[in-house]
């Protein structure tokens, strides 16, 4: 992952009120670049989707145009919005929400499929482990610890998660050597039978 430092908060993106309040007035392309400045366009943005969410949220009341500059609608947010905001911030984050696992699923199905070398599979998958952890690793070094905060979240997060996965690995590893040797189907023996000839 290669740090991208393009988008950086712009001035006019937020309207500070007298009591310091952030209230977001911004278009599409701003509210993008601060997503990218926040996360470290980790998760980078397609503009039509930014502004079909816009348009969406401008449905519900959670957001309105206050102006438009050369094509570009800025939007404001609501009450309406901002309280859903603060519900948004104050749930927690199910994990039944989040995408399906593609790794569990892909060793799952290796286990179970004839002809798949599990152990090569779980092999692969460490190796890109490692190698994304050092890669996190040497970004957070040259991070800032301060004008870099929110995108260290990020990183951080990511690093727990590559970390985590390397621990999943071994464990899956040690489970599966401890399995019994599974039966060859017919296709399988025939293909061990060529190789031991």
């Amino acid at each position: 992952m290669k740090r991208n430092r393009r988008h950086e908060p712009s001035a006019g993106a937020f309207e500070v009120t007298p009591a310091g309040e952030r209230r977001e007035r911004c278009d599409g392309y701003q509210l993008r670049s601060e997503f990218d400045a926040a996360t470290g366009a980790t998760w980078p943005l397609n503009i039509g989707q930014v502004y079909t969410t816009l348009s969406r949220l401008e449905r519900d009341g959670f957001v309105e145009p206050v102006a438009e500059t050369d094509g570009r609608v800025t939007y404001a947010i609501t009450e309406l919005g901002r309280s859903e905001l603060e519900q948004w911030f104050k749930q927690p984050v199910a994990r039944e929400s989040r995408p399906r696992d593609e790794l569990a699923i892909k060793l799952a199905l290796a286990l179970t499929t004839p002809g798949i070398d599990v152990h090569k599979v779980v092999q692969i998958q460490r190796t890109q482990a490692l190698r994304s952890l050092q890669a996190y690793t040497k970004l957070k070094a040259g991070a800032d610890p301060i004008a870099d905060a929110a995108w260290l979240l990020v990183l951080e997060s990511m690093i727990f998660q590559a970390e985590a996965e390397v621990r999943w690995l071994d464990h899956c590893e040690t489970r599966i050597a401890a399995l019994p040797a599974r039966p060859l189907v017919k296709e399988e023996a025939g293909h061990e039978r060529a190789r031991t000839a």
